[in-house]
């Protein structure tokens, strides 16, 4: 048994005061599979009430309106998550694997992670990645995808800020390099056109030094799930070459970022805003008190205190809307 915990931290600061702001939150790690949620909480500040329902898929949701006028908000979520660890898979499936997957597809209701969506649309450039990378029905389901994932590895480039929110797939196709949610949206696109139903995962990714993973310690994480006869669902993380096993931490499922979004929202006041967003995963064998405080280590502080710094001077506000969202 693993215990993780989690904090989570996301700061704006508006370059003038803002008269509403009005914020959904999905942070709040799931509770089904192989993962518990054992405590979640959420801080806001200026301080508000926050509301939370499920949303279709089972992912928990928080979301809060701000009325008055406030220069920055700053959200804190903090969880504590019990792991059972996975069993690992195997390296191929049975002669029949496709059959059994159409069967399975025929007779389930997976239409969401089969179509196209806002992020994983089929396009020219991903078309001409399918060819390149012999991307059609062979050898077996699983064989094919954990191919896959390596050669996505291998021929993209991690880079942060070369691609925004809501960049299309193209931009990352082109230039070879991106983000995770890049990445995911990629193999999810190439994946769906097999008739394997794939869909989003946002979450979090505990990080050692002897792993040696591409993607950042300091921020969320994102891979895909696809649904393979005999296995269920199983995760693949084409930014770290990884079948998603006992270091990925599940907090929301989607058809892609656009249904999952660690933060989203508008506020109304002048356009421009600064994000600050840190992020710290620590694992334990045993479980820790539920009243302790999590530790803020060394290299998370200058985030921390960034947070908690004065806001700016106040100005008079001018009324428009912007839309608030954060990169995986």
């Amino acid at each position: 048994m693993i215990f993780y915990s989690i904090r989570h931290l996301t700061k704006f600061v508006y370059e003038r005061h803002v008269s509403e702001s009005v914020m959904e939150v999905r942070m709040h790690p799931r509770s089904d599979s192989n993962q518990r949620c054992l405590t979640f909480s959420l801080s806001v500040s200026p301080r508000c009430r926050v509301f939370s329902y499920r949303d279709h898929l089972g992912n928990n949701v928080h979301h809060f309106d701000i009325p008055g006028q406030h220069p920055q908000l700053v959200i804190i979520g903090e969880s504590l998550v019990e792991y059972q660890p996975l069993s690992d898979i195997p390296l191929f499936l049975s002669a029949d694997a496709w059959q059994e997957l159409d069967a399975m597809v025929h007779e389930g209701d997976y239409w969401e992670m089969l179509l196209p969506s806002e992020y994983a649309q089929p396009t020219p450039a991903l078309e001409e990645l399918a060819v390149e990378l012999d991307v059609v029905r062979r050898d077996d389901p699983l064989m094919l995808l954990i191919e896959l994932n390596h050669q996505l590895y291998d021929l993209f480039s991690y880079a942060p800020r070369t691609t925004r929110v809501d960049s299309p797939i193209d931009e990352a196709l082109h230039s070879r390099q991106g983000v995770c949610q890049d990445f995911a949206h990629i193999m999810i696109a190439l994946v769906r056109r097999l008739g394997i139903p794939c869909r989003y995962v946002s979450g979090y990714l505990f990080h050692r030094k002897e792993d040696h993973d591409r993607s950042v310690s300091d921020a969320s994480h994102a891979w895909v799930e696809a649904l393979l006869p005999h296995l269920g669902w199983v995760g693949f993380d084409p930014t770290n070459a990884l079948v998603a096993g006992n270091r990925h931490i599940r907090t929301a499922l989607g058809r892609d970022y656009a249904d999952v979004p660690p933060t989203k929202g508008i506020f109304l006041g002048r356009p421009g805003s600064h994000l600050y967003v840190a992020v710290q995963v620590t694992a334990s064998e045993e479980p820790p008190a539920l009243d302790q405080e999590m530790p803020i280590p060394e290299d998370w502080s200058t985030l921390v205190e960034k947070a908690q710094a004065p806001p700016p001077a106040p100005a008079e506000p001018l009324l428009q809307l912007q839309q608030a969202q954060q990169q995986q």
